[in-house]
């Protein structure tokens, strides 16, 4: 079985954390938790025939004071930048991340997931054509409803199979 880790990315408060929950255990909290270092979590999934263990590393959020340390990066096979649909600065800051990610891991498969996608949404869809123009695969998510989430997870794992 072939086993890759995927890092969780993005700013405080996105739903990184109830991303993982909803994917892995089928549950959804409305408590908020802050994440304190990492949290990670497993799921063995098949694609295409081959079974597949996705390490789920979900760090803890950044914001103006906490920075995502390089070492937590290390080893990943790729990463799911999460921002909040209602909250446009997440996405500034998954763009930051970004950056930071593919400076530590080069270009290893990454999907920007809008979260909170049953909420109002406030992200300009100018700016995610922005970023699809560069390349970017973006997917809407709600960790509250389940909307996307196993699909996101499972594109990755997909990408993640295919040779470099």
């Amino acid at each position: 079985m072939v086993q890759k880790k995927i890092c969780m990315l993005g700013a405080f408060a996105v739903g990184k954390t109830s991303l993982v929950a909803r994917y892995v255990h089928s549950i959804f909290s409305e408590k908020y938790h802050t994440t304190i270092g990492v949290k990670i979590d497993k799921k063995v999934v098949e694609i295409d025939g081959h079974a597949i263990s996705l390490v789920l590393w979900d760090l803890y959020g950044e914001d103006a004071f906490l920075r995502v340390q390089p070492f937590y990066l290390r080893g990943s096979s790729g990463y799911l930048l999460v921002a909040d649909g209602t909250r446009p600065e997440t996405l500034e800051i998954a763009q930051s991340l970004h950056q930071r990610a593919q400076e530590e891991l080069g270009p290893v498969p990454f999907l920007l997931l809008v979260n909170k996608r049953d909420l109002p949404q406030s992200i300009p869809e100018a700016k995610l054509d922005e970023l699809r123009a560069l390349g970017w695969a973006i997917r809407f998510t709600s960790a509250k409803t389940g909307e996307g989430v196993e699909e996101s997870f499972e594109a990755l794992a997909q990408r993640l199979l295919q040779p470099a």
